[in-house]
């Protein structure tokens, strides 16, 4: 059950000079070939980085080359699928000072607006419900490619990032003001419909 949270990233569409009716459609998250992942940063008391990953998600993203303001994405993520490369910590993370995993087994994101600029990069809107708490947040978007891959199918790929301030969705682990926002960074590589 791969669907993540920021499937948004994929989202998309924003990007890129894609304006041809021909790269319109549906396109679902590539979860069996693994070029996915939704990474995220966070400071270490502000000494260093903590980096890890959710293995687990899954999404969709409709791209509409004409009018890419009717994109969307939809995003699905498996909270306990959480890695940061450290068993102890990875435990911590699923419980209760984090992402309370027993309580809140997924996070998701559904897109709202989508708004792409002039030189194709997009801001992607939606709500992300993270720990039961739901709020809008944005990714910024930008499309890596898109073509026909080997196998007879047509791909698109897409990189988001955006920040999360861990209190706005409830978390009540306090790791000091250096540590109060952590970073997502989320590539997508989905498969045309």
């Amino acid at each position: 059950m791969k669907k993540l949270l920021l499937a948004s990233a994929v989202t998309f569409a924003a990007v890129g000079p894609l304006h041809a009716s021909e790269h319109s459609g549906t396109y679902d998250f590539d979860t069996e070939g693994d070029h996915q992942f939704i990474n995220f940063k966070i400071s270490h008391l502000g000494y260093s980085w903590l980096y890890g990953r959710f293995n687990e998600f899954d999404g969709q993203f409709v791209y509409d080359a004409e009018n890419p303001e009717n994109s969307s994405v939809e995003v699905t993520v498996d909270t306990s699928s959480v890695d940061s490369n450290h068993g102890e910590r990875d435990k911590h993370l699923r419980e209760e000072d984090f992402l309370y995993v027993s309580e809140y087994p997924e996070a998701t994101f559904k897109s709202t607006k989508v708004v792409v600029d002039e030189e194709g990069e997009a801001e992607i809107v939606g709500d992300l419900t993270l720990r039961g708490v739901t709020k809008e947040v944005t990714l910024d978007a930008e499309m890596l490619g898109h073509g026909d891959d080997p196998w007879g199918g047509y791909r698109m790929g897409f990189e988001a990032e955006t920040e999360l301030k861990l209190s706005d969705f409830g978390i009540p682990m306090d790791l000091g003001k250096a540590s109060e926002t952590v970073e997502l960074i989320i590539s997508v590589e989905g498969i045309r419909q």
